[in-house]
């Protein structure tokens, strides 16, 4: 083999196909693709990508593990392939998918001197309650929920091995865009919103549950994927190591992203506040903003989408789907 892969694990998902594409676009197709298609519809997001080969994601485990010779064909990897699903139960699951499965790639990467970017998750912050700082120790962060402590628990061990000091973790805040659609009830609000409205012409929004925040006025640091994977591609590339998050270091409201929904589809705002599911309420975030000095500190020049055209931008692209 003449050029050596890059390899995208999950990269039939949200934020792994757009970095395929981007990929593309600067010229790059010698990717190897790793995922776990299963009976979902996210093979329909490899259709837009060129790409040198397809691997499900047991079969790449055991080719870098029993196979010597295969680290000479990787030049780098971006491991996206994860369970992302927040309210998943099965904790047993969610350590061999996510934590496992990342020590392994990990320790393989800086043994054979690879490349290697990994998904940490901004559920790791849990309340916030000690910020949303990636600059303040990790070992105080207390996570909701199981998918958030499967992070967690990858970037302590990295940082207790040592591996963060050659390896990228990113702490991708709440992202949304095209390519999403496989994801069930893990689909950012843009999507299920924009089934909503065309459908009943109203959107729902949990209530709120405490005092300081009124129904629709809880905060989330949006992130569009075309910027998520823009900025991967970028800390790789720069081999800039350790954690970061990746946000735009700006809370805005559901009520906000509610109304640069209807304005795209040039429809009057109409709203309906829900109550939240019981099984919801003890783990929901109210608030979340990235704190992105030290991500501003590496020399980004790209900048970042605002709300509204990200949500402008994503409808148009659902518009042609159909």
């Amino acid at each position: 083999m003449s050029k050596k892969w890059t390899v995208v694990t999950g990269g039939a998902g949200l934020i792994g196909s757009q970095i395929i594409e981007d990929l593309n676009n600067l010229g790059q197709e010698n990717i190897l693709v790793v995922d776990h298609l299963g009976t979902s519809e996210k093979w329909k997001n490899l259709r837009r990508n060129q790409f040198d080969d397809y691997m499900e994601r047991e079969d790449f485990l055991a080719k870098i593990q029993n196979v010597g010779s295969f680290k000479t064909q990787i030049k780098d990897i971006y491991h996206l392939g994860a369970c992302s699903s927040t309210t998943e139960k099965d904790a047993t699951y969610l350590i061999h998918n996510n934590f496992e499965f990342t020590k392994i790639l990990a320790e393989y990467s800086v043994a054979n001197n690879i490349s290697f970017l990994y998904a940490s998750s901004a559920a790791t912050y849990g309340e916030g309650e000690f910020g949303y700082d990636d600059k303040a120790p990790i070992q105080r962060l207390k996570p909701l929920n199981m998918y958030g402590y499967s992070k967690q628990i990858f970037d302590l061990y990295a940082e207790k091995r040592g591996l963060s000091k050659s390896i990228t973790g990113l702490k991708y805040f709440n992202v949304f865009g095209f390519g999403e659609a496989h994801k069930g009830e893990m689909r950012s609000l843009v999507l299920k919103g924009y089934e909503q409205i065309l459908k009943t012409g109203t959107l729902q929004l949990f209530k709120s549950y405490r005092p300081e925040y009124k129904d629709g006025e809880q905060k989330r640091d949006f992130l569009y994927v075309k910027d998520a994977s823009k900025i991967s591609i970028y800390l790789l590339e720069q081999k800039k190591y350790g954690l970061f998050n990746v946000g735009r270091g700006v809370g805005e409201t559901w009520n906000s992203l509610a109304l640069a929904m209807f304005k795209a589809l040039g429809i009057p705002p109409s709203i309906q506040y829900i109550e939240m599911p019981e099984h919801l309420r003890g783990k929901y975030q109210y608030y979340t903003c990235a704190n992105m000095d030290k991500f501003h500190e590496t020399g980004y020049k790209l900048g970042f989408t605002g709300l509204e055209e990200a949500v402008a931008d994503y409808v148009s692209l659902l518009q042609k789907e159909t």
